[in-house]
């Protein structure tokens, strides 16, 4: 396993990120336990998780996923050897704090509500989910699908202080070591920047965006800010869903597949032209021997800026499979028939 150093925070986490997402849903306590361990045993230290899961997110399945990790940490005793990351829920899911935005006083709470659920008493990254802002994520990155004028960027500035400055007591109480920020922009990240430098407030050291071979919106923009800002990239969804396997393709829908679910955003990822570019990838794969879903992770691995891409599995063979592509070199042959790809089929959804 390969590492590399958590943006300013100086952590060294593994290149793989273990997600957990599924786990309350998808998966079950011994399934966890399972994928924790073999994870652990390759070498990984860096697990994800959030207040929301498991996905998609429902009242009855809020917490669970944190619930899971915090039954295996406290029966292995091995909370020493995992960096532990999670998130707090932004606005718009009425079961979690009436769907209102996140505030210092509701930040304080879900800081404490998660350290219950973990069994811990502390976490090691703690992130916000997404902005109180709408941001151009989840298929709204479309040019006009968003109005930047219309936003208070005032209003916005003070409560990210706000939220900074709640995250401070957290740090010095111990709870939290580490911040950082999900599904955010460059303007999100400078703004926090500048309020840190400036109140001598915690300084986030990483941001999660969705990142993949078909959806690249944040190179190169957003990862030139990091590589010179010291702030750790970590993508998500780097399989798109699971849509570049190939097995969503023309309107498949296995049994207990995510697309098999009604998912709280719908199925963004399912145009005409992503069903293109997947078959297409799907075919590069083949033409070069190597499975499309290990081609796509190792391809997002080599990706300069990035930290340690996050990824999720529903069985072990999945697991498996994802976190042996890290260990691929593609050739440049590989990488000049990706970059042809990118040309052909530049954000399909």
């Amino acid at each position: 396993m390969q590492y590399s150093v958590l943006g300013s925070s100086k952590v060294r986490v593994s290149r793989v990120c273990l997600g957990s997402m599924t786990w309350g849903c998808q998966n079950t306590q011994t399934d966890a336990d399972a994928q924790l361990e073999y994870a652990l045993a390759q070498g990984i230290n860096f697990v994800d998780t959030a207040e929301m899961y498991s996905v998609p997110p429902s009242p009855q399945t809020y917490g669970a996923t944190e619930c899971i990790i915090g039954n295996w940490l406290a029966r292995s005793g091995k909370r020493h050897e995992l960096v532990l990351a999670s998130k707090m829920s932004g606005n718009g899911l009425a079961h979690i704090r009436g769907g209102g935005d996140m505030t210092p006083e509701t930040l304080l709470q879900a800081v404490d509500d998660s350290l219950i659920r973990l069994q811990t008493d502390y976490i090691d990254l703690y992130q916000l989910h997404w902005p109180n802002r709408t941001t151009p994520h989840f298929a709204r990155h479309s040019v006009n699908k968003l109005s930047f004028s219309s936003v208070n960027a005032e209003q916005h500035t003070e409560q990210m202080l706000g939220l900074l400055q709640a995250l401070q007591s957290c740090v010095n109480a111990g709870k939290i070591r580490y911040c950082g920020l999900s599904n955010d922009t460059p303007w999100g990240i400078n703004q926090y920047l500048k309020l840190s430098a400036e109140h001598n407030l915690p300084r986030m050291v990483s941001i999660q965006n969705e990142f993949s071979a078909l959806h690249t919106k944040d190179w190169p923009y957003l990862i030139e800010q990091c590589v010179h800002e010291d702030i750790a990239y970590l993508p998500w969804s780097p399989l798109a869903g699971g849509a570049l396997s190939g097995k969503y393709l023309q309107g498949k829908r296995p049994e207990g597949t995510r697309w098999s679910m009604l998912q709280r955003n719908g199925l963004f990822r399912d145009t005409p032209e992503s069903d293109q570019a997947i078959a297409a990838f799907n075919s590069l794969a083949h033409d070069h021997g190597i499975a499309a879903t290990s081609l796509a992770l190792a391809w997002v691995n080599q990706v300069d800026g990035v930290t340690s891409t996050i990824i999720g599995a529903t069985s072990m063979a999945q697991l498996q499979q994802n976190i042996a592509a890290f260990t691929l070199n593609l050739t440049p042959a590989i990488q000049d028939d990706i970059a042809l790809f990118l040309r052909q089929h530049s954000l399909p959804f």
